[in-house]
């Protein structure tokens, strides 16, 4: 006898229904869209380290937002911030979002790219994406070198400070820009880290009219980057890869400023290509 949970779809009136146009709202599952109201909430950057008031920002019962918080984190799709408090996107998450990149071609387009440049410019190369005020490193590929960079796959890194960061932030609207670092301080690095938003929009203007942002020890002391955006079909910024090396390199009298700077560029755009991007233009090379 066949039981209901193993009887073919076809003899299920709904199911055809469900197979023959997009799901509407009533297949809408409210926990699971709670859910995930939750993990956009924390990738904007918001801790819930008040259960109170995250329950109230999100429209949801305090004691619901605690059972969710337990599950996610139980999942690993969040984890716990042990010194500061709070919650961020955990590694399970990102293992998913890593796996859906990797079927969408990003992370394959862009690794062999990646190799080639660092062996041609003898630097660390990376492609990373911002979540919140923060970035994600997809990929690492590395030159021979005992200045290799010491970042992971997986690390996260304050956008504000970092090249990959300040690119991808470049994309936002000035309202945008404020809104995401509403009520959160711009953390110092080093002495050249930007630390008000006036300063940071500033900076980010000029990293928009050059199509590239460009350190030397803004973020660590001694440790110089470059990086350019990755556009895909749409002509959104869906990434971003950089170079990373001794701050000398990026100095203004370094020997190999512009080819870091054709190079790099090159490369993101021989990745947005692949993505299906059409939007450059001769003075953006």
């Amino acid at each position: 006898m066949t039981s209901p949970d193993t009887a073919p779809l076809a003899d299920d009136p709904a199911a055809d229904e469900f197979a023959q146009k997009k799901p509407g709202p009533e297949y809408s599952v409210p926990p699971v869209e709670r859910a995930f109201r939750l993990l956009r909430h924390i990738a904007a950057g918001n801790r819930c380290r008040n259960s109170s008031r995250a329950a109230k920002e999100l429209g949801i019962n305090r004691t619901t937002l605690i059972r969710l918080l337990a599950t996610l984190e139980a999942e690993r799709m969040i984890e716990q911030l042990p010194e500061d408090g709070g919650y961020r996107l955990g590694t399970g998450l990102i293992a998913l979002a890593t796996q859906a990149l990797n079927d969408r071609g990003i992370i394959p387009t862009a690794r062999p790219v990646l190799k080639a440049l660092a062996q041609k410019l003898g630097l660390s190369t990376h492609l990373g994406v911002r979540e919140g005020r923060e970035i994600v490193y997809l990929a690492r590929e590395t030159p021979v070198s005992h200045l290799a960079s010491s970042v992971r796959e997986g690390s996260r890194l304050p956008a504000h400070a970092t090249t990959i960061g300040r690119i991808l932030l470049a994309e936002l609207s000035p309202a945008e820009l404020r809104e995401l670092y509403r009520g959160h301080a711009l953390e110092a690095y080093t002495d050249k880290t930007r630390t008000s938003l006036d300063e940071l929009e500033s900076q980010l203007a000029t990293d928009r009219a050059q199509g590239m942002t460009w350190s030397v020890a803004n973020f660590e002391h001694d440790i110089g980057s470059a990086a350019v955006a990755v556009y895909d079909h749409k002509g959104q910024a869906v990434a971003a890869i950089n170079v990373t090396g001794h701050a000398s390199v990026f100095a203004e009298d370094s020997a190999i400023v512009e080819d870091i700077k054709s190079d790099l560029r090159a490369a993101a755009q021989e990745i947005s290509e692949a993505l299906g991007y059409r939007g450059w233009r001769a003075d953006q090379m």
